[in-house]
């Protein structure tokens, strides 16, 4: 019986980075999307939301970043999800995540990294790769904040 391979998160910080070498973190990025896709011991995994928000930041971010359209769903469509896993959250999953922002005074672009965290927790990651440490930790739960790292 092969053994299950360990799920790993990626958000959108560490993807782009990844993805486009004129990127300043693309050389602790890259290296790591890489071999994490070529792992027989590692699952990349991606939300539904994080397809949308990579694609977003692609095609609206300045020079040298900015990609054409075509170029974001190029990426998408033929390195992303041939090699991630891409979880989904219910609408119920959705407004219990809206109800926990709301109860914690949470507002802004804290709502889309919680979505991340949602999903890396729904699907059961053992890491979850940002360049935003700091910030995603003070929003996770305790018993995620030693799996939040940086490439």
């Amino acid at each position: 019986m092969a053994a299950l391979k360990q799920r790993v998160y990626f958000d959108t910080s560490v993807l782009v980075a990844g993805f486009v070498a004129q990127h300043p973190h693309h050389a602790s990025a890259e290296p790591l999307l890489n071999q994490t896709i070529k792992s027989a011991r590692h699952q990349a995994v991606i939300s539904a939301h994080g397809l949308a928000e990579i694609y977003s930041v692609l095609t609206r971010a300045p020079e040298p970043i900015h990609l054409h359209p075509a170029e974001a769903w190029r990426i998408l469509e033929l390195s992303i999800l041939p090699a991630f896993d891409v979880v989904s959250l219910s609408a119920g999953e959705y407004l219990s995540l809206l109800a926990e922002c709301a109860h914690a005074g949470l507002g802004g672009g804290a709502v889309y990294d919680m979505l991340h965290l949602y999903a890396a927790r729904k699907a059961q990651c053992r890491r979850l790769y940002t360049f935003n440490v700091r910030h995603y930790r003070e929003l996770s739960p305790e018993d995620w904040q030693d799996r939040i790292v940086s490439p």
